[in-house]
């Protein structure tokens, strides 16, 4: 199959977990993520967001994440000039530190590079996005954990995907 449509279904997705981050943010203000941390409504789907980024990466290529994350901070204009700004530079900064560690480690080993590469930009992205939509790094730890736990179960669901899609078909012949 062309990666054209994964590509481009990716593409739509990545950009509205970009906009569902923020109109969260907007609408539920703050959430639990456990441990007795909370964060910005937003952090699920911001968690999403990475592990989304790196199937566009590879779908499509690092110019359609730029023009994605642009596009999602754009859309979230809409809600907040300042969240958007906020999302839009935090994903943007956040980009480039996940370009520095997936792309080279992605064809030693896929995995590793999607949960490093994840973790860095968790921080990234955590540390930028909450010091200009809120002037403040109180809530941290929790935006940290609530995109990992996102990081973690979209991590394991991209594995499964990944060898069921990739597994031998039987034939007809094994069959019968």
């Amino acid at each position: 199959m062309s990666h054209r449509i994964p590509g481009m279904l990716t593409l739509a997705g990545y950009i509205a977990t970009i906009f569902a981050a923020n109109f969260a943010i907007s609408a539920f203000g703050f959430v639990s993520v456990g441990f007795g941390l909370t964060a910005p409504a937003g952090v699920y789907f911001a968690g999403l967001a990475f592990s989304l980024r790196d199937a566009l990466q590879e779908t499509l290529g690092r110019r359609w994440v730029v023009a994605a994350i642009i596009a999602g901070a754009a859309l979230s204009a809409t809600l907040s000039a300042q969240l958007a700004l906020a999302s839009g530079l935090a994903f943007l900064f956040s980009e480039l530190a996940d370009f520095a560690v997936y792309s080279p480690l992605r064809q030693r080993h896929w995995l590793g590079a999607v949960v490093a590469s994840n973790t860095v930009g968790v921080i990234v992205d955590s540390a930028l996005f909450l010091w200009l939509a809120f002037s403040s790094l109180e809530f941290l730890p929790g935006h940290v954990v609530g995109k990992l736990w996102m990081t973690a179960l979209t991590a394991v669901l991209m594995l499964t995907w990944r060898r069921v899609a990739h597994r031998p078909s039987e034939s007809i012949a094994q069959k019968g």
